[in-house]
């Protein structure tokens, strides 16, 4: 039986490709230019942590935090079994991030990436536990791959 989609996975769907992309976008733009410059991140956050320089960094957030959200996008889109999971998953490793990173290089306001991203995360954590969401992506209900 096909059930309508409700608005919570809408929105489910849209804050996963919006993390997907930005993370593309991020990712490349840190990796094209590991001094962050074309990205207004100063390299001075850097101070203190492991890194030299963004190429790390960028490389984790295209991977983790761009492409594989975009699969996850296309998951939830198509109703796949295990995309629900993994948008669960998906808001812990946002969170981690941030945390890690605020831990690392200090809360950073302008501009406010770190409080944009995090609120996003906990959107995803939200949306991707709640009952709704639970019920659209039940087993027996979506399609396995």
């Amino acid at each position: 039986m096909n059930k309508k989609r409700p608005v919570q996975a809408l929105v489910l769907f849209v804050l996963v490709l919006f993390q997907g992309i930005s993370g593309i976008f991020g990712g490349i733009g840190l990796t094209i230019d590991p001094t962050g410059e074309s990205l207004k991140i100063p390299i001075d956050w850097l101070e203190g942590s492991p890194f030299g320089n963004y190429t790390i960094p960028g490389i984790v957030l295209l991977f983790l935090l761009g492409i594989v959200p975009v699969i996850i996008a296309i998951g939830l889109w198509k109703k796949i079994a295990w995309s629900r999971k993994m948008s669960v998953y998906l808001g812990i490793a946002l969170l981690v991030w941030i945390v890690v990173e605020i831990a690392v290089i200090g809360y950073q306001h302008d501009p406010p990436l770190q409080l944009i991203y995090g609120i996003v995360g906990v959107l995803i954590l939200m949306f991707s536990l709640s009952s709704t969401i639970k019920e659209y992506y039940k087993p027996g209900t979506v399609h396995q791959l």
